[in-house]
């Protein structure tokens, strides 16, 4: 894949605010035509803020954003035409009806498809008529969909677009966004959700306190990290009454009080290993637990070591 196939590119991105906060700290990440990149984090890992900057709503600290080839910020006018942006919030005024929203919406907008489409499309056709301060707060998290949908964008920026949605409507929105996707949008979504993530993403990014901790194909970040296997000790049992755990395929492990961790890259062997064990000890493993790899196991290793990495810090520091 050359450089020209990727619409978004940031380089050595970052962020200061006044004070001296630096919310985002040498990012680096591109997206190409077509593609569906999440953005990943914590609270305050700084998703929000890159977002804000790939959308041009604020000239970068240092390092360079380049979204079909210009930048957003200073070439604003060669950038937004193709460009839908899903805010986490719209603060439409709450005396107009959804219609009338859209309507305005619409007029400020090139090319803009029809208004009762753009409804049809996010599911707000019969609440049409309804003021916005009568919606609740998914059919909100709707009509900010509809209104970043209205240009037929190239590239549609979504930041936490289905935050206020039930189960339903969360599913919906996922295959409305897989739809546009597949019609060839280019989607960077930033979520709380990890398997909304699972679910979407082809390539993906996981910040942590302004830099990206992890980044690849949802299933490269995840190999990365190891399945686990816990359980409570058996009473008169220590760890090292286990079989030896490198025989296993044990990688790692945690021992906290009588619940012991067990981290490994082969699960079904380490799982049969010592289930076996434990038929022929004649005990049972109370309060087992095995879980594959997943999105969420590495978003927590990635947090984990995140702490450690600071506690160290902390006690190199006295």
């Amino acid at each position: 894949m050359t450089t020209r196939e990727y619409v978004i590119d940031a380089e050595g991105l970052r962020r200061t605010y006044t004070g001296g906060f630096e919310a985002v700290r040498s990012v680096s990440f591109s997206v190409a035509r077509g593609e569906l990149f999440a953005l990943l984090g914590t609270n305050g890992a700084g998703k929000t803020s890159t977002l804000e900057l790939l959308e041009g709503l604020a000239r970068p600290s240092g390092g360079s954003v380049r979204v079909f080839g210009h930048d957003p910020h200073t070439e604003r006018a060669k950038v937004r035409p193709r460009v839908g942006v899903m805010l986490q919030e719209g603060g439409f005024p709450s005396e107009l009806t959804v219609r009338e929203t859209v309507r305005m919406w619409a007029g400020c907008t090139s090319g803009a498809r029809p208004v009762g489409e753009a409804l049809d499309l996010v599911g707000l056709g019969k609440r049409a008529s309804v003021r916005v301060k009568q919606l609740s707060g998914g059919e909100r998290r709707r009509l900010d969909l509809a209104t970043a949908l209205l240009g037929r964008p190239e590239i549609l920026f979504l930041d936490e677009p289905t935050t206020g949605l039930d189960a339903e409507g969360r599913r919906e929105t996922w295959e409305l966004v897989r739809e546009l996707r597949d019609g060839g949008t280019t989607v960077l979504l930033t979520t709380h959700y990890l398997e909304e993530a699972q679910e979407l993403a082809d390539r993906l990014a996981i910040m942590h306190e302004g830099r990206i901790a992890a980044e690849g194909r949802v299933d490269e970040v995840v190999a990365a990290y190891p399945s686990q296997i816990s359980f409570e000790l058996p009473d008169g049992y220590h760890l090292g009454d286990l079989p030896p755990l490198g025989q296993l395929g044990v990688t790692g492990h945690e021992l906290a009080g009588r619940t012991a961790r067990l981290f490994t890259d082969a699960l079904q062997r380490t799982a049969t290993g010592l289930l076996t064990w434990a038929q022929a000890a004649g005990v049972e493993l109370r309060g087992l637990d095995v879980r594959s790899a997943s999105l969420e196991e590495a978003f927590l290793n990635i947090a984990r070591e995140a702490k450690k990495n600071e506690s160290a810090q902390e006690v190199g520091a006295r």
